[in-house]
């Protein structure tokens, strides 16, 4: 045993294709959160911009609270452990 690594990972559990369907749900999450991100950021950009100018927008106010708000709650940050089955769920074939 000296000298020698013990592979500490588990049996994989999982077939190839779920594999592929899980990396390309995960590429679609990239994709979706740095879209969400980008708006958030946009918006309260301009925001910070309106007031700075001291320009009335009550459509941009709703429109920063409507976004951020559906930004941070959204169900990504309440799903630990990124996409696919979770050891709590069982596979149902979909």
């Amino acid at each position: 045993m000296i000298g020698k690594k013990r592979n500490k990972s588990m049996p994989a559990t999982t077939t190839e294709q779920e594999d592929i369907v899980t990396a390309g749900q995960r590429k679609v999450n990239l994709v979706w959160e740095r879209t969400q991100a980008i708006i958030a950021l946009s918006v309260t950009i301009a925001l910070i911009y309106v007031s700075i100018m001291k320009i009335e927008s009550e459509e941009l106010k709703n429109a920063f609270f409507l976004i951020v708000g559906f930004y941070f709650s959204r169900t990504n940050h309440a799903a630990i452990g990124g996409v696919g089955i979770k050891p709590s769920q069982k596979y149902q074939g979909r």
